[in-house]
């Protein structure tokens, strides 16, 4: 396992799915060679943490966008931005099981920690 960790935040949605492809094909890229990854999901990514509406966005030449949420709930951590979920009113019952909601302090916490590389998307 790599010494480094990876926190990918994805400010994008349905809205840019290039862009949110891109975010998440990198995070289970580094999950696949084992580093550790978190995954922030902030402004309209926020809604990739529902139940289904992954399955919304589909991008020619790439892998499914569920498929790709599921593994990193699966093999690393996926987090939804409090601010941004609240704007959306979601709760942590709305979301996909296993998924957070937290705040900026906890994304800074991430981000500042030793070994951490943070890459937004």
């Amino acid at each position: 396992m790599s010494s480094r960790a990876l926190v990918i935040k994805s400010t994008t949605g349905l809205n840019s799915p290039e862009t949110t492809n891109q975010a998440l094909t990198v995070a289970t890229a580094a999950l696949a060679a084992g580093v550790p990854v978190s995954v922030w999901l902030t402004g309209d990514s926020s809604f990739l943490a529902v139940p289904g509406r992954a399955a919304e966005l589909s991008l020619e030449h790439a892998p499914a966008i569920s498929d790709l949420i599921e593994l990193i709930v699966e093999l690393g951590s996926l987090t939804v931005c409090s601010q941004c979920a609240a704007r959306r009113g979601l709760t942590t019952q709305d979301l996909i099981p296993g998924v957070r909601i937290a705040g900026a302090p906890v994304f800074v916490e991430e981000i500042m920690a030793e070994g951490v590389q943070a890459l937004v998307y």
